[in-house]
């Protein structure tokens, strides 16, 4: 499917499946060599990472761990400017290298918030890994260690990015057609 519309927008190819799981496949070798020897736990941020966080799994030779947070700051197409917790962490992280995985930073204002959520239980190393990087978009503290793309500031969904809830489940990223 080159195009695709959903509620009431039209959004065209922009990242194919195929680009999407060989950066995931060399963003795990990264983490890998990064992080050798150590007990990484990736804290993967719902809803969107989940894909991305699944293929990075797979991707990964070495043991890791996972557990998950759920924040929201978008409703619609537009960020809320507010990042609210609706999930807490459940694993202890006291001394950990944890690796924040995350769909896409835009602003930056998740991140930021869940960074100083994280610091607080003082882990040994606090590391950004994300599919999706809006440079011009930014404004936060902590831009990503690890990106797997750069894109401009336009909306995108799939591969576990939504809008309004659909388009989580396609294998490719979309942007809104212009």
């Amino acid at each position: 499917m080159n195009e695709i519309q959903l509620h009431d927008k039209h959004f065209e190819v922009f990242i194919p499946s195929t680009d999407i799981l060989e950066k995931v496949a060399a963003l795990a070798a990264s983490i890998e060599k990064d992080y050798q020897g150590k007990n990484i736990l990736f804290l993967s941020i719902l809803n969107g990472a989940f894909m991305f966080s699944s293929d990075l799994m797979k991707a990964m030779r070495s043991n890791v761990e996972i557990s998950f947070i759920k924040v929201s700051s978008y409703h619609g197409t537009n960020t809320s400017g507010r990042v609210d917790e609706l999930i807490g962490l459940n694993s202890p992280i006291k001394g950990r290298d944890i690796i924040i995985l995350e769909d896409i930073v835009d602003t930056g204002i998740t991140i930021d918030k869940v960074m100083t959520l994280l610091k607080s239980s003082q882990p040994n190393s606090i590391a950004v890994c994300s599919l999706l990087y809006k440079p011009s978009a930014f404004k936060g503290k902590q831009k990503p260690n690890y990106v797997g793309f750069e894109i401009p500031d336009d909306f995108v969904v799939g591969y576990g990015l939504d809008y309004d809830q659909l388009g989580r489940n396609l294998s490719s990223i979309y942007q809104l057609k212009k």
